[in-house]
């Protein structure tokens, strides 16, 4: 961390009367973690303006939803107690401090990113709806831009699968030219870190001040562990002179006005803000009822349309055709709830050591997430290759069945049109 994204303990101090001292510092602190949560490169010379957007933006991409931080202005003037809540919100809600270590530690051997998990994104937007935003003439994009977009990504996508061929390749070399000569007996091979000081001894200097400062690293970590629980009982009395000074700043004609109602309790000082949160919020789900209830309302009128059009083309069509499509539409759906039924072994998720096997009983690869004398879990590359298999035909099909919806919904688009002749790439 550089010197000027550290912390000292006036600033916290600073930040919890929200003095407007200690806002650059919560701002360049901010920066500089997520900036390396996000693996960006970064510099202390970065404009200011341009450090509190990014940390804007992070945070909405991480989650964060209190709208105050989004107000603070851009020149870094005021908002010292909000970054606080921010930074204390990212200690607790995504491991911060245990993410920075898992990107900086150091990797003595050759690892991968292996995920064998389940994506669940189809499952869980089945009930989900989406509503089609509504785009002025000033809003609409040239097709042939979106096109030169998705054949420039396309482009790079094959030049990194190429390079991640290139590297793939090199690493088996190494580690079969190797084979036999480590010592330990697990792994039996070096790795791209091991070569490297073999063939220049005088890196091992470099190498050794990464794992001291990683070890200063956990030190440190451990101690703030230890520590934890005084944080977090600070951060509640912050919270507590939230709570006072928001109460002190109410206008006098509403205290005036509930001067005879039953004063609130001490112990919570809180509850009338809260209150009145709890009527915004059951006024936006008593708007958001509605809409549901006008949007099941017209999807319901408009499956029932579908439901007659499709009859009468079943009565036009081949009555035998059409079974048969559904037989495989059907069978397409038993093979995906087969799978999901299956019992899962061996998910891995992360990254993991490439081990190399050369006995022709093991397979020839092994992704594990230890290499200890320890039994540590452990997955073949066959099976990985398989699982991913697997989950492309998935997604094949898949592909097939949106394009197919796309074209209907273009035919239907077609029809409606007078004049215009549609014809299909």
């Amino acid at each position: 961390m550089p010197p000027r994204a550290r912390l000292v303990p006036e600033a916290l101090r600073r930040a919890k009367l929200d003095r407007p001292q200690a806002t650059l510092d919560f701002w360049r602190l901010l920066y500089a973690l997520l900036k390396q949560i996000h693996g960006g490169k970064w510099s202390e010379a970065d404009a200011i303006d341009t450090q509190i957007r990014f940390v804007k933006s992070a945070l909405w991409y991480q989650g964060y939803g209190r709208p105050e931080l989004y107000r603070l202005p851009s020149d870094g003037s005021a908002g010292s107690r909000e970054l606080l809540l921010a930074f204390s919100w990212l200690l607790h809600r995504i491991s911060l401090l245990e993410q920075l270590l898992a990107r900086n530690r150091v990797r003595t051997g050759d690892e991968t990113s292996v995920c064998m998990c389940e994506d669940d994104l189809s499952q869980s937007e089945q009930g989900t709806t989406e509503i089609a935003p509504e785009y002025g003439p000033e809003d609409r994009v040239d097709v042939r831009y979106l096109q030169w977009l998705n054949g420039r990504l396309r482009f790079q996508w094959r030049s990194l699968h190429a390079q991640h061929q290139e590297q793939c390749k090199l690493l088996h070399k190494i580690h079969l030219l190797t084979s036999g000569s480590h010592v330990d007996q697990i792994l039996g091979h070096f790795s791209i870190t091991e070569m490297d000081l073999i063939r220049q001894p005088e890196n091992y200097k470099q190498l050794v001040q990464l794992l001291e400062l990683e070890t200063m690293q956990l030190e440190a970590f451990l101690e703030w562990k230890q520590l934890e629980p005084v944080y977090w009982q600070w951060m509640e009395t912050v919270l507590d002179n939230m709570a006072e000074e928001g109460n002190m700043c109410k206008p006098q004609d509403t205290q005036v006005e509930k001067s005879s109602l039953p004063k609130v309790t001490p112990c919570c000082p809180w509850a009338d803000s809260l209150t009145g949160q709890i009527n915004k919020l059951s006024r936006d789900l008593m708007a958001l009822r509605d809409q549901l209830h006008e949007l099941v309302t017209h999807r319901k009128s408009a499956w029932e349309e579908k439901v007659k059009a499709r009859a009468e083309d079943l009565q036009k069509e081949d009555f035998a055709a059409t079974v048969r499509k559904i037989q495989e539409a059907v069978e397409l759906k038993l093979l995906d709830l087969s799978n999901l039924c299956v019992p899962k072994k061996n998910k891995v998720h992360g990254l993991c050591r490439l081990v190399y096997r050369s006995k022709p009983s093991a397979s020839k690869i092994c992704f594990s997430r230890s290499v200890s004398k320890e039994s540590a879990p452990a997955v073949s590359a066959t099976e990985v290759i398989r699982e991913l298999q697997m989950r492309e035909a998935s997604l094949q099909r898949e592909l097939k069945q949106l394009r197919e919806e796309c074209r209907q919904r273009l035919d239907e688009i077609a029809e409606g049109l007078d004049g215009v002749i549609c014809i299909s790439p």
